[in-house]
């Protein structure tokens, strides 16, 4: 085994560890709310969370293809879901470098894994205000008047998302590194394309949220519509509040106060704190299938070699 293939072992070892722990802490808390659910509203909410970080891998894979280095599906998945296991160790770092480090196997430059990587998170921020705009204000009323600045924030990342912009952004961070430029700039084309897979994913967010929603009390259409906003909200709370590690406590609260039209306290608490245990096990059952899918790929080549 060669240093950097130990090392990248070594990364998933640590930072499927440290999912696993942060699963666990949660359990005590959540296991009540768990066990309120039915088994198809359970298993439905875990679905739409596969379905919400396929979409988030596509938007990645897009903003990458764009900017010159379109990959397979299978060695897109794992470079991002094993990757993304490294916001569950401290540090805010760790998702960045390690797909810098897997994107040199195929090809990638690592300004441009860093670029594609950093611009996954203004167009998420970007369209999640916009679900959470076109879904809070009217159906929650005065739940959610304290986070109705945050409403400003949209023609501010619409102008910042524009591919000029963007650009010149990026252009100004690598001079100041003292690297070469990006070979091929954003285009609006891409730009697009990346905010579509977003808005995929958060619809895809708001089923998860309105499943575990239904299973713990709420019903009919205004609660299934407050937990698309209620979803988006929190989690765009939880990226603005830098200091809590993957939005942790942040989007619990921003989550139960956006739901508190439709749920109690306590409910809508359990809501929250499942929520979170279901993504994380999203996150570790996508990070586990891309693993297995890469060793049989290496594998395959392999046995094809010693047979001939």
């Amino acid at each position: 085994m060669t240093r950097g293939k130990a090392v990248r072992l070594l990364f998933l070892v640590v930072a499927l560890g440290f999912g696993a722990w942060a699963l666990a802490g949660q359990w005590a808390n959540v296991s009540a709310g768990l066990a309120r659910l039915s088994w198809p509203e359970l298993a439905g909410s875990l679905v739409a969370v596969l379905v919400a970080l396929s979409a988030g891998m596509l938007m990645w894979r897009a903003l990458l293809a764009d900017l010159g280095s379109p990959l397979p599906l299978d060695a897109a998945a794992k470079i991002f879901f094993v990757g993304q296991l490294g916001k569950y160790i401290p540090g805010s770092l760790w998702p960045v470098l390690a797909q810098m480090e897997m994107g040199r196997d195929h090809g990638i430059p690592r300004p441009r894994s860093a670029a594609a990587f950093f611009l996954t998170y203004p167009i998420y921020l970007a369209s999640g205000l916009l679900v959470a705009a076109a879904t809070l204000p009217v159906l929650a009323g005065e739940s959610v008047a304290g986070y109705a600045w945050l409403l400003a924030l949209i023609p501010v990342l619409a102008v910042a998302l524009h591919p000029a912009v963007v650009n010149g952004v990026i252009g100004f961070g690598l001079r100041k590194l003292r690297r070469p430029p990006l070979e091929r700039p954003l285009s609006r084309r891409g730009v697009l394309s990346a905010v579509g897979w977003a808005l995929a994913g958060w619809a895809a967010y708001g089923v998860h949220l309105a499943l575990i929603v239904h299973g713990l009390g709420a019903t009919g259409l205004r609660a299934v519509i407050l937990s698309f906003g209620a979803f988006a909200l929190a989690w765009c709370l939880g990226f603005l509040v830098v200091i809590a590690p993957a939005g942790v406590g942040v989007r619990e609260v921003a989550m139960w106060a956006a739901l508190a039209p439709v749920l109690d306290r306590s409910s809508a608490v359990a809501v929250a704190l499942c929520s979170r245990v279901v993504v994380s096990v999203g996150d570790l059952v996508w990070a586990g299938l891309a693993g297995l899918a890469s060793r049989r790929t290496v594998r395959a080549p392999q046995e094809t070699a010693d047979q001939s």
